[in-house]
């Protein structure tokens, strides 16, 4: 093949599943004889979701999924088991909760310097590992500047809302595709998979539109 792959993934920061769904694609990506091109597209799971939350990861989603307490530490203490097996160290009680639009933006800005994998790797280990704010503009220019961009132009283009249409674009286009739910991995325009499937589920689709594209040539 001349020409990568090109795999489009909504994800949102927030989103547990995603930085697991990541590390499976990118496990499945290496165990593929071929060239692959990522693109992070914005999807926003809890819009409404204050920048500060004042609690814990626990009591927002008792609070915002109504489910008992009990319940969401089981469902967490599961999640956090699944994110070890690939490597991830979640740390739900360093977490702090916030409204990822913001961190959505910087996305978009690390994209236009070249560096976008790198920022969503950043932005996701900041907040599920590090127990790092992602929602203010101050704290998103920090991490900016530790994977080697301009902190200034970061901060900007953060307090201009430069690339906030970018952000409402992908989610309108997660829309269309009837994306309700991510992680969401689009393979060339052509085949969707939902969810942190397992690695061999990836290296499958990859074989097959390499598969294709051999057919049509």
């Amino acid at each position: 093949m001349t020409t990568p792959i090109k795999v489009d993934i909504w994800s949102d920061i927030a989103c547990p599943w995603c930085y697991i769904g990541k590390r499976k694609f990118e496990a499945g990506a290496a165990g593929f004889d071929g060239e692959v091109e990522i693109e992070y597209h914005s999807f926003e799971l809890a819009p409404d979701t204050p920048v500060d939350f004042d609690g814990s990861e626990t009591d927002f989603l008792s609070q915002h999924k109504g489910l008992p307490v009990p319940q969401v530490k089981e469902m967490l203490d599961r999640v956090t088991g699944i994110a070890s097996t690939v490597g991830l160290n979640y740390d739900y009680d360093a977490l702090q909760h916030t409204n990822t639009i913001k961190a959505h933006q910087l996305l978009h800005f690390a994209k236009s310097q070249g560096k976008q994998v790198e920022m969503k790797e950043r932005l996701l280990k900041a907040y599920f590992e590090e127990g790092r704010h992602v929602g203010r503009d101050e704290d998103l220019a920090d991490l900016a500047a530790e994977i080697g961009l301009d902190r200034e132009a970061a901060l900007v283009a953060l307090r201009d809302q430069t690339f906030l249409g970018d952000v409402q674009a992908d989610i309108a286009q997660a829309r269309e595709y009837g994306i309700n739910g991510v992680p969401f991995f689009v393979f060339e325009g052509k085949y969707g998979v939902s969810g942190a499937q397992d690695a061999a589920t990836f290296v499958q689709v990859l074989e097959q539109v390499k598969a294709d594209r051999e057919q049509a040539a």
